[in-house]
């Protein structure tokens, strides 16, 4: 039977043996230079290059060197003994370089429409100037290359080429732009309508794939003919073929929005001679959208009377009947 123990002294190791037992006691040099009184230290680590290094010094110096040293607040004890000490790395350094928490990502998490990209969700949440026309084309297309047969959900918020106030933003061509790429994608588009879908945002969701254009309960859908840009100090000649382009842009609308509605030119010509607003129910009527966004609703919807059935059940007439 044999056993080792470690035992911290001043001398080199000892090696007793005896005729029952033989016993290997291995009598470490304390740094410190304690007695033979002093207490048991752990176990050296031969592993540790650090303790090590400083066992195989303390064995050749003095104990008295190495107790009676310089003080010297700048550097931390003993390193002066290494020919290039190697500090660890500051708080700072460590804060920045290891991650306390695996689930927190390593580097900021990408800006939100990053992440909806993700999810395969494209936002159309401004009007269409140049600059979010070639975002939204962008998106597409880059889904597209991602998969090309997985679908692909474009959420729509948007006046169209206007402001709010009816105030033009940008060309016509922008909403054809959208347009035309979607009808280009492979890709299966679902459109559902948040917010306000206007003019050119109307017909992008008109536009997605049957049966999978669908609107929030309380979203606005709505035509209206193109506008004729600010004419500023333009001659008379220009008026006329800025004029000339606004109608042809407004028969393509009307075109483009007569074949995804399923209604005729004449239908739609006639309901865009003025802004056209539509609530969900009436843009399902119409045509733009195939399905409300009801949280279990859509039975308790399809069964509600129109509001001209309540009235004529109550005996009101309409101001157009008078």
């Amino acid at each position: 039977m044999s056993t080792t123990t470690l035992i911290p002294c001043c001398s080199s190791a000892n090696i007793i043996s005896s005729s029952r037992q033989t016993t290997t006691t291995i009598r470490v040099c304390s740094v410190l230079g304690r007695n033979k009184n002093a207490p048991l230290l752990p176990p050296l680590n031969p592993k540790d290059p650090f303790l090590s290094k400083l066992a195989s010094i303390a064995a050749v110096t003095p104990p008295e060197r190495l107790l009676n040293r310089p003080a010297d607040l700048d550097t931390p004890p003993y390193l002066d003994l290494f020919d290039s000490p190697t500090l660890m790395a500051t708080p700072a350094s460590v804060e920045r370089s290891v991650s306390y928490n695996e689930h927190r990502p390593r580097r900021p998490p990408p800006d939100l429409p990053s992440l909806l990209l993700h999810g395969r969700i494209v936002y159309l949440g401004m009007p269409l100037v140049p600059a979010v026309t070639e975002l939204i084309i962008a998106e597409l297309m880059y889904l597209q290359w991602m998969d090309p047969k997985e679908p692909i959900y474009l959420y729509i918020n948007s006046t169209g080429t206007t402001r709010d106030d009816g105030e033009s933003v940008g060309m016509e061509t922008e909403g054809f732009a959208i347009y035309d790429a979607m009808m280009q994608l492979k890709n299966e588009i679902h459109t559902v309508g948040v917010g306000a879908a206007i003019g050119h945002a109307c017909l992008l969701l008109a536009a997605g794939a049957k049966g999978k254009r669908l609107m929030m309960p309380h979203a606005k859908a709505m035509i209206q003919q193109p506008r004729v840009p600010s004419s500023g100090l333009m001659t008379g000649s220009d008026v006329i073929i800025r004029a000339k382009e606004v109608i042809i842009n407004k028969d393509t609308l009307v075109g483009l929005l007569a074949k995804h509605t399923e209604n005729s030119v004449e239908t739609v010509t006639q309901v865009m001679r003025r802004p056209f607003y539509m609530d969900s129910t009436t843009a399902k009527e119409f045509g733009v959208i195939d399905k409300i966004l009801w949280r279990g609703q859509e039975k308790i919807m399809a069964d509600a009377a129109p509001p001209e059935a309540w009235d004529k059940n109550a005996g009101i007439k309409s101001l157009d009947a008078m």
